[in-house]
């Protein structure tokens, strides 16, 4: 592994107070003692624990293979992270007044709805106008939102508006019950549920042969979205994905949910899960079993709406079950896909002490960017900073775009050796 310090010549950020250190992670001995890395503008300080210990601007974990790969892509990261005065110096300041203050940007949705094999249904928010607008062969980004989000939150729609300026076709999966999508059936859906997504890639695969495939999932959408890569493994279809903001480890983020200031989330988001019950609350009718309907129903926490409802209805025996067999810690290892994962330090909702440090260092496919702040969908800094997009979403293109170059340059080279091969074989038939 490595692990890098990225940013300019600035001033610490530990000239604040209440900045911490950045816990740090294990470092692959194999390396030299330190060594340093140049593509254009950036510059990355590879360092063992044998040097003296500072406070990184950006931690960045991955292995020699990663780090010698992705980091050339990154053309955002020669700048130290400035997080945005006052906002950006507590994470729960930051954290709401990202979902509250952020801008929305207008942006003209079509929507399809589609029957999943289990007679559920999701909806597929397309920007309008694209199917007659954009080539055949444009790479194709599939967006998944966190727990209760779709189309409609801010940080979809600036990550949206950023992939369709660069000429990409971008795709919102809005999951049952959220962004106003149908719910047809007495069941939603769940960190440990990949069906829906599954049967999403292979519908835009299959609607858009010609582009490659792309996905970026945020929260509990990322969780989603590395189980999948992880248990597609070598077969999965897609090019490329992003992480942000991943819980990882469901029983840590539980445990921390439950404590402090965070209870306000909870409470939030068990609010918003009842809200989209109580819209389809005739479904679950006299469904009897497991189920209890009157916590689901009154919930005050997201763990009451996940022992009442969604443990029982993806078949798991508790809660914490559930919880421990949906985290997707367990499946970077498995992951074959490239895969940037990007977390802030101080998320007060996505512990970094449940970032799976060690197995993204040993997998050469993964990637890891730590920030020093951004609390939970915040990340409120950079040119766009207070209400424009986050930090991040320069970021992840840059990372998608350098994988689509990468496509795009090996499809070409493979022309070029099937031309030259059709050239040889008909020189041969001419000489015969």
């Amino acid at each position: 592994m490595a692990r890098a310090f990225i940013g300019g010549s600035v001033a610490p950020l530990t000239s604040f107070g209440h900045v911490r250190r950045l816990p740090s992670p294990p470092i692959l001995t194999t390396l030299p003692p330190a060594r340093t890395l140049h593509s254009a503008a950036l510059h990355v300080s590879i360092t063992t624990d044998t040097m003296p210990d500072h406070h990184p601007l950006l931690e960045v974990v991955g292995g020699a293979a990663a780090l010698s790969s992705f980091l050339p892509a990154f053309r955002t990261l020669n700048r130290p992270y400035d997080p945005y005065p006052v906002i950006g110096w507590n994470r729960h300041l930051e954290t709401i007044f990202a979902a509250f203050f952020r801008s929305l940007p207008d942006v003209k949705i079509r929507r399809e709805c589609l029957r999943t094999k289990d007679n559920g249904a999701v909806a597929l928010d397309w920007v309008s106008g694209d199917d007659r607008q954009l080539p055949a062969d444009s790479p194709v980004l599939i967006l998944l939102p966190g727990l209760t989000g779709g189309s409609e939150d801010t940080y979809v729609r600036h990550m949206l508006l950023r992939g369709r300026s660069k000429g990409w076709r971008v795709v919102v999966f809005n999951s049952r019950g959220c962004g106003n999508s149908p719910v047809v059936t007495p069941q939603f859906y769940s960190a440990s549920f990949i069906e829906d997504l599954r049967e999403v890639v292979a519908h835009v695969a299959t609607r858009y042969p010609k582009g490659n495939l792309y996905a970026v999932g945020w929260s509990l959408g990322a969780n989603i979205l590395v189980r999948y890569l992880g248990q597609e493994a070598h077969t999965c279809p897609l090019s490329g994905a992003v992480s942000l903001c991943n819980p990882f480890n469901l029983v840590i983020a539980d445990e921390d949910f439950r404590k402090g200031f965070n209870i306000v989330y909870d409470k939030a988001l068990a609010a918003a899960l009842c809200k989209i019950f109580k819209k389809h609350a005739l479904l679950f009718e006299d469904i009897g079993g497991e189920y209890n309907i009157p916590m689901v129903a009154n919930a005050k926490s997201v763990r009451e709406f996940d022992e009442g409802l969604t443990r029982v209805s993806f078949g798991f025996k508790s809660v914490d079950d559930y919880y421990s067999n949906s985290s997707s810690s367990d499946s970077i290892k498995h992951v074959c896909t490239p895969l940037l994962c990007i977390q802030a330090a101080n998320d007060p909702i996505a512990p970094s002490r449940g970032i799976p440090r060690e197995d993204i260092k040993e997998n050469p496919n993964c990637l890891l960017i730590v920030t020093p702040k951004g609390g939970h969908l915040g990340w409120v800094s950079g040119v766009e900073a207070p209400r424009g997009a986050p930090w991040t979403d320069p970021v992840v293109m840059d990372f998608l775009e350098h994988l689509e170059r990468g496509r795009s340059n090996a499809v070409s080279s493979c022309s070029k050796s099937e031309d030259m091969q059709q050239s040889t074989e008909g020189l041969h038939q001419l000489e015969v």
